[in-house]
């Protein structure tokens, strides 16, 4: 199945060509059409899968862009995903010129407020700032016509289910909801039942890898030195066709500025680059032209891409399934691929967990030396030079041939031949790659979630009283939406319509609620 089969309009038709996606993932293909026609959805699936595109495009082609209210609003656990998530939306909708904005804790309230006198159709937001939102009636949910959670289980796990429910009660009862979560537990169901009317089930299993088709290493390494590690790397493995996966876009545009002043065929994609940029760069990927592509996970997610031999993690993710969503690139149809992963001391949790998820173990592999590395280049000369062989005529040459011998021996003219034909030592031309900011610390699941700010996960702040984030979670950011200044709404004082969701006549009445979950395989 392509994208092109899917009931999309052409301007959505024409960014997701130009995004380079062509096969939809397994939750877009059984999610997309169920969404196209109004039903409401409950999907299992792991981050990396490519939900935002499965709830995102169908939103997008239901929206009214000449209708300035909110149409779709998407609730997020953390600001990070909510961040993230806009900037998909509004790359996939920018071709159709749907508004899109995000709100979310630890920001100026002020700046948001002005920006949504712009009359967004579609708003991405954590629950705690939405909140503030809807109280200050910045934004009103009464033309909402698209619902969606996101990650619903680490919303449920941070203690967020009464702010849901408060934002579910502003919206309008005939609403359609979309309900994505990696788990479900019997809370999530029990959400089913409330709030949704006989909602589609689809569960995707997350990716298995073929072991045997994909060899995975683990260079254990200081954050300063991963650069110069990833260059040796690359002259001794010297692959045909790469990708090296970057936790931010401020990685991806130094790793790819670096390795191209060291004279390596390489680009960098991410979602801040104008589509006509992107798809060039795709392009001359697919081509050949490109050798090795750095990209950060939302901006390769759908990319159908045959070819790739090595994948590199320069920076290992957060999430193990998209270690796996990374990896996958390679060892496709049968093909032999590999992998390599970066990994810093204190990172090496993060990697015991990938381990868990993918059952096998990550082989320790010793960074090439400088020795190591040059003679991967010669190697690679001396290809070249057998091919050149084989294209040239001698004869043609045959005087000048006989006049380059008479002044030089043979293995001086191999050996000007190779020196011509090696690459430069490329660690002579210094590179600088800002750190970014370590991962936090993984407890093993004995120890609550940490912020992006460094605090502990914990109860819920205000008068409401909710139970603390005791459970554990890979995703060391998926922070509540705490917010720690002066524009933190008064939560406790925060008034809740809660018997608006429950009316006896209205469509989600759970007296009256028919639950049926179909499964799709």
């Amino acid at each position: 199945m392509k994208f092109t089969d899917f009931d999309l309009s052409d301007e959505l038709q024409k960014t997701i060509q130009e995004s380079g996606y062509e096969t939809p993932t397994p939750i877009q293909e059984q999610t997309i059409p169920h969404v196209l026609a109004g039903k409401d959805i409950i999907g299992q699936a792991q981050t990396g899968t490519g939900k935002t595109a499965a709830f995102g495009l169908p939103i997008l082609e239901h929206v009214d862009v000449n209708n300035s209210n909110v149409q779709a609003l998407v609730v997020s656990p953390t600001r990070e995903l909510a961040i993230q998530t806009q900037e998909e939306l509004y790359r996939l909708g920018r071709a159709k010129h749907v508004k899109v904005q995000v709100v979310y804790g630890g920001a100026d309230i002020r700046r948001q407020i002005k920006n949504l006198k712009n009359h967004p159709q579609i708003i991405v937001g954590t629950p705690g700032r939405l909140l503030d939102h809807i109280r200050r009636h910045t934004i009103k949910l009464e033309n909402v016509q698209t619902l969606v959670l996101d990650e619903a289980d680490d919303m449920l796990d941070m203690g967020f289910l009464p702010d849901i429910e408060s934002i579910i009660s502003e919206t309008p009862d005939s609403r359609q909801t979309l309900l994505f979560s990696a788990t479900m537990p019997p809370a999530m169901k029990k959400i089913g039942v409330k709030f949704m009317t006989n909602p589609e089930q689809i569960t995707v299993k997350s990716k298995e890898l073929t072991a045997d088709l994909v060899d995975q290493y683990y260079i254990k390494s200081k954050e300063f030195e991963k650069f110069d590690m990833l260059t040796r790397v690359l002259d001794v493995q010297n692959p045909a066709l790469a990708l090296v996966f970057g936790r931010t876009k401020r990685r991806v545009d130094e790793v790819s500025r670096g390795l191209e002043a060291r004279g390596y065929n390489a680009a960098g994609i991410h979602g801040d680059l104008t589509q006509q940029r992107r798809s060039s760069i795709l392009q001359k990927f697919r081509n050949g032209q490109i050798d090795i592509l750095v990209a950060t996970d939302v901006a390769a997610r759908g990319l159908d891409i045959s070819g790739v031999t090595h994948v590199y993690n320069y920076d290992i993710p957060q999430d193990p399934d998209s270690y796996v969503h990374r990896i996958g690139r390679t060892g496709r149809a049968g093909a032999h691929g590999v992998s390599v992963t970066f990994v810093t001391p204190w990172e090496m949790d993060y990697l015991r967990e990938v381990e868990k998820l993918t059952k096998k173990r990550m082989l320790p592999l010793k960074p090439p030396t400088d020795e190591e590395a040059f003679q991967g280049r010669v190697t690679l000369a001396e290809k070249e030079i057998e091919e050149l062989v084989s294209k040239t005529h001698e004869d043609q040459f045959s005087d000048q041939t006989k006049e380059l011998l008479e002044k030089y021996t043979p293995e001086q003219l191999v050996a000007a031949l190779l020196s011509s034909k090696t690459k430069a030592d490329s660690s002579q031309v210094k590179v600088r790659i800002t750190p970014e900011r370590p991962l936090p610390k993984h407890k093993g699941g004995k120890g609550g979630n940490y912020h992006g700010n460094g605090h502990r996960g914990g109860g819920y702040r205000g008068n409401n009283k909710r139970r603390s984030n005791s459970s554990s979670s890979y995703r060391g950011n998926r922070d509540r939406d705490n917010n720690h200044g002066k524009s933190d709404r008064n939560r406790g004082n925060y008034k809740k319509n809660s018997g608006s969701s429950n009316n006896s006549g209205n469509r989600h009445s759970s007296s009256n609620r028919k639950f049926t979950i179909r499964e799709h395989n």
